[in-house]
């Protein structure tokens, strides 16, 4: 005798979950749902600069701030926007011009920007980002980083419009 492939009892638990979710959930792609907008950090704005110039690299280079801008709501990478990044680096005080840059995000909401080798200030090794333009809500952001050793630093930003 042989097996049946379904039982009676999984055939109609198959039933009630097509009911309960419709076909929908079988013919339409996963997406991100309800994806929450980043708040700003407390002190990310300290020592910002309005308008600070879009350039390849920051000083002589070593370490690299990268990250990820997406839409609030659904996810989606955002292209083209404006992040400004600044730190207390081996070659200048987070206030100094010199530490300040702007960078965009590609077509997969990626940036990199590459800088000085963050150094301790206050005690913590941080950076400072934020997204200023007019499309979206701004947003201040001030990672610290777990060892002052690290080349890297990364800080995603959701946006919400404005």
């Amino acid at each position: 005798m042989t097996t049946p492939l379904f039982t009676r009892r999984a055939l109609c638990a198959m039933g009630a979950a097509t009911l309960v979710t419709g076909l929908s959930g079988l013919i339409v792609p996963a997406r991100a749902q309800g994806v929450a907008p980043t708040r700003s950090m407390r002190g990310g704005s300290n020592n910002y600069r309005p308008g600070a110039p879009i350039v390849e690299r920051i000083g002589g280079g070593g370490f690299w701030m990268t990250g990820t801008v997406r839409r609030a709501g659904d996810g989606a990478p955002l292209a083209g926007q404006r992040i400004q990044v600044w730190a207390h680096t081996t070659e200048g005080h987070e206030r100094d011009p010199q530490s300040h840059g702007a960078t965009l995000s590609d077509a997969k909401g990626e940036f990199r920007l590459e800088m000085p080798q963050i150094v301790p200030a206050f005690g913590q090794p941080h950076g400072h980002l934020a997204y200023d333009s007019a499309e979206f809500k701004t947003v201040f952001l001030r990672p610290v980083m777990p060892s002052s050793s690290d080349t890297t630093l990364h800080a995603d930003f959701v946006l919400e419009p404005a």
